[in-house]
């Protein structure tokens, strides 16, 4: 179960210290992220379909995954898209102490060079936010995809995005293994959908 579009209350639980959106000032701009990879299989086929469609994205990268795939890490980057911090290896930030979270956060940072972060799960305490906010960027979303979720078909997973984004959204898709079959067609629906419509896709650098 899952939520597509965060509630109000969930946003004023973070804070003001949390990016959900980004103002659009009446451009037509969407703001793709990628959670999880970089995955071998994955990730290079989002990259071929991003550029296909001259859009531009934000890759979230776990740490460990960064250490095992570097050279996926690196096309990511030639490709001319952003990164940012997800932990070293996916850690829940509810179920961890905080200095081990952040311990965990800085050892992503060995491998992913940014000043973007953004939660596992989306999960954080407000003294973890506190500890991070001098040194990152934490981006949430306003739109998900839902990608990850076996019980959620490829064209819901579509809809979601179709019906909740708007100029300035936060979309979130997934580059790992399980959300394959969801995100590759929520992707290219996504981007054929609203390029249709005259929006660009940018990263969040």
């Amino acid at each position: 179960m899952y939520i597509v579009t965060p509630p109000f209350l969930l946003k004023a639980y973070y804070g003001p210290k949390v990016i959900w959106n980004i103002p659009s000032e009446g451009s037509k701009e969407l703001f793709l992220t990628f959670d999880d990879g970089p995955h071998p299989e994955v990730t290079p086929q989002v990259l071929d379909i991003l550029e296909k469609h001259h859009a531009k994205a934000t890759f979230f990268c776990i740490g460990e995954n960064v250490s095992k795939y570097p050279e996926i890490y690196t096309d990511i980057i030639q490709h001319g898209h952003a990164v940012g911090n997800h932990t070293y290896n996916h850690s829940n930030g509810f179920k961890t102490k905080d200095e081990e979270y952040i311990s965990n956060v800085k050892r992503c940072a060995e491998y992913v060079n940014s000043s973007l972060f953004r939660p596992p799960y989306g999960k954080l305490k407000p003294s973890q936010i506190n500890m991070l906010s001098d040194n990152y960027k934490i981006v949430m979303w306003d739109t998900l995809s839902g990608d990850y979720d076996k019980n959620t078909p490829p064209e819901k997973c579509l809809q979601n995005v179709i019906n909740n984004a708007k100029s300035g959204s936060i979309i979130v898709f997934h580059d790992s293994l399980k959300a394959k079959t969801n995100m590759l067609f929520a992707l290219s629906g996504t981007l054929k959908h609203f390029s249709d419509l005259g929006y660009c896709f940018k990263n969040l650098s």
